[in-house]
């Protein structure tokens, strides 16, 4: 696990990429390499985890004229070897990086859609001048880019690009708008005017003194297959035990985070099967007992007898908050952040890899949204505008005026609705009304990503659309940011090449079944876990908000109702009054509260240069 960095710049490049790979240490304590060659310079900074000893980067093939730095893990790396070394590639190291190289040497960027894992990696290819970016399948590892006045640069995290004076610190209108809409910025955008994302499962190809090419090596797409049930049990249950068993290969202690669900549950009881000694997992809980899950992961740990820790805690939570800000470099404002981030410093405190449960829930239907959007009746598709157009006569707060404009939409538009706001404060929303067209457009948001799942049933477009977007955008991104923060790499076996294909192919009948999800997950853990798992309904990584701003971030919360950076994005009426209706505890608007309140804070940390720790001043972007 690595941050990785690199430049095509005429000035200075080698020492812009010190300062990139600088900015961003706490992604690899343990090592640093720079190749710079002309106007390229290529570096990373190494967590080491495989060939601890020999796996130095920026690596390269046996002529130094191929080069690469790489940020993840790949789990089919003693395969793709020994296919690489019948075809002649010798190889001078045990690590997995080394097989990017010969891959490359062998089959261009096509043959990255052999790899199975998590990663972001850069090539250079000298002979040709030509720099590849790839990034894996659905997003597990992070990678940004920009380019302007004939620079390019990219990096793991956005405050390396401000560190090297790649990137200037103003920020994309469009994206801060997509935040306040999303509470992430989705790929591609970057919060950043000029920077973007790589997409999941994208190349990036640019030859220098060229145009950059973007272009997919995968996508996700709904494959539904005729299955019969029981062999699809067997199947699930043989793809689980493999993914789980290819993720423990570590020459440094590694251990499990521990919800007690049903997802993080199935990780570890496959863990102990082929891990060598005691599991080691990990936990957290809050004082409030709706809010505590450290109960269930206690007696999972004991009915799997894994060497237990756990940590009940009441935080700091002003301090904690400013930390999160600094550690995300886009405004992020899933409140779960907080608790990730806890569990990963407590685990990083014992190991340096740490397996979880994520993806569980998108592959095989285990969102509660899933089985309400489907239980809810739609309304003819000539009635549904008008109700939308009464609810918007009627001043906000008025009886009946959500559940009008709940009732104008299609089951893909409330669906839409559970995943973000509308962007109007008309409908709804917080959006400077001269920033965002009036329309309600809440399935049109998810266009660009359902534009091609056709007849697909509501299950699929609802699974699928979150594969590619809440997943990468939030889930994956908490993941990476909260477990690098502390330098602990985590892995999510759910992710799995195979298991992600199986799931694709899976007839939506089989994910869900009576509203209940996770139908063939369930089938085929039976037995593996213990019972209470599969008897437990969903729960999420919730924090106690409302108790927080009555107290800790009162001040806060307050000091919203004069003034903030956020207006220049958000409708200062509009928050303004949910925090009054918030405050009167006439409706409960703490997520969205949540949301404005870390835009606010990541602002000032933009205008105040903590993201980058400061920019030198002979590398800064000319204004």
């Amino acid at each position: 696990m690595c941050g990785i960095a690199g430049a095509m710049h005429r000035d200075s490049v080698r020492e812009r990429v010190q300062q990139m790979c600088g900015a961003i240490e706490h992604r690899g304590p343990d090592d640093e390499g720079i190749h710079h060659d002309g106007d390229l310079a290529i570096g990373m900074r190494r967590l080491s985890i495989i060939d601890v000893s020999g796996g130095h980067q920026p690596m390269s093939n046996e002529d130094g004229t191929i080069w690469v730095v790489f940020n993840g893990e790949i789990y089919n790396h003693g395969a793709l070897r020994a296919e690489l070394q019948r075809a002649g590639h010798v190889f001078q190291t045990r690590s997995d990086t080394e097989v990017l190289v010969h891959l490359y040497e062998e089959a261009g960027p096509d043959g990255f859609a052999k790899l199975s894992g998590m990663f972001a990696f850069a090539i250079w290819d000298a002979p040709r001048r030509r720099l590849v970016l790839a990034r894996d399948r659905l997003g597990i590892k992070p990678l940004y880019y920009c380019g302007h006045s004939g620079t390019f640069g990219f990096a793991s995290e956005v405050r390396a690009l401000l560190a090297g004076g790649l990137a200037r610190p103003d920020v994309d209108a469009a994206a801060a708008v997509a935040y306040l809409r999303f509470g992430y910025v989705p790929d591609p955008q970057a919060i950043l005017t000029g920077v973007r994302k790589l997409p999941p499962g994208h190349v990036l190809d640019l030859i220098e003194g060229a145009a950059p090419v973007v272009r997919p090596f995968w996508q996700a797409v709904p494959r539904p297959q005729p299955m019969d049930e029981t062999e699809a049990v067997t199947e699930l249950r043989r793809l689980l035990d493999h993914a789980v068993a290819s993720h423990l290969e570590s020459e440094v202690p590694l251990g499990a985070l521990l919800s007690g669900g049903i997802d993080s549950s199935t990780v570890v009881a496959l863990m102990t099967r082929h891990a060598r000694g005691r599991v080691r997992t990990f936990s957290i809980g809050f004082e409030e007992a709706e809010f505590n899950e450290a109960d269930d992961a206690r007696a999972v740990a004991a009915a799997l007898g894994t060497d237990h820790t756990e940590l009940i805690v009441r935080p700091d939570v002003a301090a904690l908050f400013q930390d999160l800000i600094v550690t995300f470099d886009e405004p992020f404002a899933d409140s779960s952040a907080i608790p990730t981030y806890l569990v990963c410093r407590l685990a990083r405190s014992e190991v340096t890899v740490a397996l979880s449960g994520d993806g569980g829930d998108e592959l095989f239907a285990g969102y509660a949204r899933y089985g309400e959007t489907l239980g809810r009746s739609e309304l003819p598709r000539a009635v549904r505008p008008l109700l939308r157009a009464l609810a918007r006569r009627l001043p906000h707060g008025a009886p009946g005026r959500n559940r009008l404009l709940d009732l104008g939409r299609s089951r893909l538009g409330r669906y839409a609705a559970t995943m973000l706001l509308p962007a109007h404060p008309a409908y709804g929303g917080i959006v400077r009304p001269d920033l965002t067209p009036s329309a309600d457009d809440l399935e049109q948001a998810f266009a660009a990503w359902q534009s091609d799942l056709g007849g697909a049933d509501l299950v699929t477009a609802m699974t699928l659309t979150d594969l590619r977007t809440y997943l990468p955008g939030d889930i994956l991104t908490k993941v990476d940011r909260t477990s690098m923060a502390v330098s602990l790499e985590s892995r999510v076996p759910l992710l799995d090449n195979a298991l992600v294909d199986f799931a694709l192919a899976l007839p939506s009948a089989l994910k869900m079944r009576d509203g209940r999800g996770k139908w063939l997950l369930r089938r085929a853990i039976e037995g593996l876990v213990p019972p209470a798992v599969l008897q437990k309904p969903k729960q999420g990584f919730a924090v106690p908000l409302r108790r927080w701003f009555r107290n800790e971030l009162r001040g806060s919360v307050e000091a919203l109702m004069s003034e903030s950076p956020a207006y220049a994005y958000a409708d200062r009426d509009a928050v303004q009054r949910m925090i009054r209706e918030h405050r009167a505890q006439r409706r409960d608007h703490a997520g969205i509260l949540w949301r404005v309140l870390v835009l606010d804070g990541w602002l000032r940390a933009l205008g105040a240069g903590d993201l980058a720790g400061g920019i030198p001043a002979d590398l800064r972007v000319p204004a």
